[in-house]
């Protein structure tokens, strides 16, 4: 009899380890989806605790006497960021005012609307290409060296040395990069959309045969002052996110010359993906305000 009862407990305890195998691998997912979702919700929190330090310091260097905004700081960042990304945006967005004008006097013709080609192009540039040509532009030059340059101060302890000093790293560190970026996302933006149209004005000149008056009637019909002004808007917010994500990044390194590079990375996707969905947000919210 206790022989019986010994068989069956020893076969009990396969069912029991399989029964716990397959518990842990159906829950394996979730865990792992979980332990993402936390570490994602704690970089968005970090980032936006890294914004919110970044405006007070800016306010106070606006609106307390005695608290200096580092206008020289900015100024040389601007220069980093932005002045040495215009060559970039003006080739890039060039030629996309040229690829437009090419691609859709074709099908235009075909309906006899070959002069709408100034329509198409004003309102998709002002709109949509130019804030994004100028932020994917300055993601790439302007951002990963942000995270780069950040993340090897962390790396090298330049970061413990200042707090060391009783000297805020957000105030002298951060604070320059964010305002230069949003500063210079801005004009960006604007030098954006006045290359396309212009390279797309040239091309219909010279080789769609559209007259340079044509062309300006259509442009300046279809397209608004509210097109222009949503284009900047947007620019602005993507100056903001890709200087706080650059930095935020950059400011949490971790792991030496890898963790910079791994930084350096994340900045780039994760600034891409976050100006898409504020792109698509203020779009819904143009439409929804009927802006569009």
């Amino acid at each position: 009899m206790a022989t019986g009862t010994k068989t069956s407990a020893t076969t009990s305890q396969p069912a029991r380890g399989l029964a716990g195998f397959v518990l842990r691998a159906a829950l394996f997912p979730i865990e792992v989806l979980g332990a993402k979702t936390l570490a994602a919700l704690h970089h968005v929190g970090a980032g936006a605790w890294l914004f919110a330090a970044a405006l007070w310091w800016i306010a106070r260097g606006l609106f307390t006497p005695g608290v200096r905004l580092g206008i020289p700081a900015i100024v040389a960042q601007m220069v980093r960021v932005g002045v040495r990304s215009v060559f970039i945006v003006s080739l890039v967005s060039g030629c996309v005012g040229l690829i437009l004008a090419f691609q859709l006097a074709p099908p235009l013709e075909e309906f006899g609307q070959k002069e709408s080609v100034a329509n198409i192009v004003g309102i998709a540039v002002l709109r949509e290409l130019g804030p994004l040509i100028g932020a994917i532009v300055l993601t790439g030059f302007a951002g990963a060296a942000i995270a780069a340059e950040l993340g090897t101060m962390v790396v090298s302890e330049e970061i413990e040395a200042l707090e060391s000093l009783a000297l805020d790293p957000i105030r002298f560190l951060v604070v320059p990069r964010v305002v230069a970026s949003v500063i210079s996302m801005t004009i960006l933006a604007v030098i954006a959309d006045f290359v396309a149209i212009t390279s797309a004005l040239g091309i219909s000149m010279m080789v769609l045969e559209i007259p340079y008056t044509t062309f300006m009637n259509n442009l300046l019909g279809q397209a608004k002052f509210v097109d222009f002004a949503t284009g900047v808007a947007k620019s602005t917010v993507f100056g903001l996110l890709i200087g706080v994500i650059a930095c935020s990044n950059g400011l949490s390194v971790e792991g030496g010359a890898a963790g910079v590079g791994r930084a350096t990375t994340y900045t780039v996707v994760q600034s891409i993906v976050a100006i898409v969905i504020a792109d698509l947000a203020f779009t819904a919210v143009f439409f929804a305000a009927r802006l569009v």
